[in-house]
């Protein structure tokens, strides 16, 4: 089971009753949040969102315009994250506060984290078989989670298609990218990109300088095999991969489609 723990967010912009709607407003400015907890000496006593805010004078208290506490839908962090995606369904709300037993407040999951454990639970079956492969073919390796140079990728997959790079960037901008999967090796300083090849070329295309990967190293200074077929189809770095536009069946120029992408930022 997922929990709600593993996956809400702990650093939780908050409001107090006494604030005033002009001090909401503000912070809907800086945070570009649209609905906040109210909290008073660490216990959650309400919500309060940018509807309750429209139409009211800037110096009204939040305490006067919030959901109270007992009208409103909590979760706790030992909570099935899925239970709680199912809540979200039902009632339309996109967050939710987490408390513990003594009401206080612990963070907040939204609609997003819930998408995102969907989305990397799937990675480890990849992941598992990949490693399994190179363990059956002798080699000693290593795990490990974090980011890696997007500059440093070295392709192994020779053509991307164009709308499947649009619905990865609309992940990436939103936080819902699971990290692709790469091999380091001793030789040189490069990543050997197994899986992600649309996630990589739309961060290369957005000028998103990092990506988060789980990285697989291999106690080994040879080539591999899978590096040596990309070598002999001219795979040195993610600009030699080909963008397939399925519907005129024909290859778009990097140049152009990184156009259209900086169009949408």
């Amino acid at each position: 089971m997922v929990k709600v723990e593993e996956y809400m967010t702990k650093n939780v912009d908050y409001v107090n009753p006494e604030d005033k709607v002009k001090d909401v407003i503000e912070l809907i400015k800086k945070t570009s949040h649209d609905t906040f907890p109210v909290v008073l000496n660490g216990k959650l006593i309400g919500i309060v969102s940018v509807h309750d805010l429209i139409g009211k004078d800037e110096n009204e208290k939040i305490k006067n315009l919030m959901t109270k506490r007992e009208n409103m839908i909590v979760t706790k962090p030992d909570a099935n994250v899925r239970d709680v995606g199912r809540i979200m369904f039902r009632t339309g709300f996109s967050k939710l506060p987490v408390v513990d037993d003594d009401n206080n407040i612990l963070g907040i999951i939204t609609n997003t984290d819930v998408i995102r454990s969907q989305i990397e639970k799937t990675t480890p079956k990849k992941l598992n078989k990949i490693i399994e492969t190179y363990k059956n073919l002798g080699y000693d390796l290593k795990l490990k989670k974090g980011v890696v140079p997007v500059e440093k990728i070295k392709p192994t997959q020779s053509k991307v298609y164009e709308d499947e790079l649009f619905g990865r960037l609309y992940e990436l901008k939103r936080g819902l990218a699971e990290p692709i999967i790469v091999i380091k090796t001793k030789k040189g300083d490069n990543y050997i990109l197994i899986d992600g090849h649309h996630r990589a070329v739309a961060c290369y295309l957005s000028k998103i300088p990092e990506l988060d990967a789980y990285i697989i190293e291999i106690n080994t200074d040879k080539p591999l095999g899978i590096e040596k077929t990309a070598e002999k189809q001219g795979l040195k770095t993610l600009s030699d991969i080909d963008i397939i536009d399925e519907d005129k069946n024909n290859s778009c120029e990097m140049y152009e489609l990184g156009s259209k992408i900086a169009h949408l930022h």
